[in-house]
C-alpha cells in the first residue's frame, strides 16, 4: 500500500505484555504496519515499565516476544526474556520512528492511589533517552479492557493513566486508545489482556491513528 504514510518507514515497536505473546499486538499491530509498507521490528517484555528500557531488565514470568519484518513472532524465555536499552536498539535499527505501547503496567490498578511522580519519572526518562537520539516517537496508551480480573483494572484508573500520559510523553505524540472503543466493548481474558479478535481491532486502530499523527 504505497499510498500509506507508513510506506518505507523503519519502525521500532517496544512494549509490555500486550506485545509479549505471539497473538497479541505483536501480531495484529505489527502485521498491519507491515501491510502498509513499513519495515517493523517489535519487542515486548512482560511487566516492563518505561524505565526498564534504559537498561537490561529481566521480564516477568510470562516472558517476552520478538518479531522482525515478515517473520513470525518468537517467544523468548529464560535469559532471553529481557529488555535491551533503547539507545542500543536505536543504534542497531536506526528507526525513523519508535512506537511505545505501555500504560497498564504503570497504572498500579491494585494500589489505592496513582503515583504521578513515579510514572512521570518512568515516562520522562524514556522519552528523553529517545529524544537524545533525534528519533521521532509515538506513545500508545492503554485501552479500556474490562473492570476487575486478575489485575484489578478499573475504568477510572485507566482513564487517569491515559490522561496523565497524554500530558507527559512529549516530545512523543500520544495515541489515546480509549477513543477506539467503549468501556468493556473489547472482551478480555483477565480484565487487562484482550482476546485475539480484540488485539486485531486494537492493532488496526493504532495503525490508522499513527497515520493521522504523521500527517500533523
Amino acid at each position: 500500500m504505497a499510498s500509506s504514510l507508513l510506506a518505507g518507514l523503519s519502525i521500532l515497536v517496544i512494549g509490555d505484555s500486550h506485545m509479549a505473546t505471539p497473538y497479541y499486538l505483536i501480531d495484529g499491530l505489527h502485521s498491519d504496519l507491515q501491510r502498509k509498507g513499513a519495515n517493523v521490528h517489535s519487542i515486548g517484555v512482560c511487566g516492563a515499565n518505561a524505565g526498564d528500557w534504559l537498561k537490561v531488565t529481566k521480564g516477568g514470568s510470562c516472558g517476552a516476544a520478538e518479531r522482525r519484518g515478515k517473520d513470525k513472532a518468537v517467544s523468548l524465555r529464560g535469559a532471553k526474556a529481557q529488555t535491551t536499552p533503547i539507545s542500543e536498539l536505536i543504534k542497531q535499527d536506526k528507526p525513523d520512528l519508535v512506537l511505545i505501547v505501555m500504560g497498564d503496567t504503570m497504572a498500579s490498578y491494585d494500589k489505592p492511589s496513582f503515583s504521578k511522580t513515579w510514572v512521570w519519572q518512568q515516562t520522562s526518562s524514556l522519552t528523553k533517552a529517545i529524544a537524545a537520539t533525534g528519533t521521532k516517537c509515538a506513545w500508545v496508551g492503554p485501552n479500556w479492557g474490562t473492570e476487575g480480573g486478575k489485575y484489578g483494572k478499573t475504568y477510572p484508573r485507566v482513564k487517569q493513566i491515559s490522561s496523565f500520559l497524554s500530558a507527559n510523553v512529549a516530545p512523543c505524540s500520544y495515541i489515546n486508545s480509549l477513543k477506539f472503543s467503549k468501556p468493556g466493548q473489547w472482551a478480555t481474558t483477565d480484565g487487562q489482556h484482550l482476546t485475539q479478535q480484540g488485539y486485531k481491532h486494537w492493532g488496526a486502530a493504532i495503525s490508522k491513528e499513527l497515520e493521522a499523527v504523521l500527517k500533523k
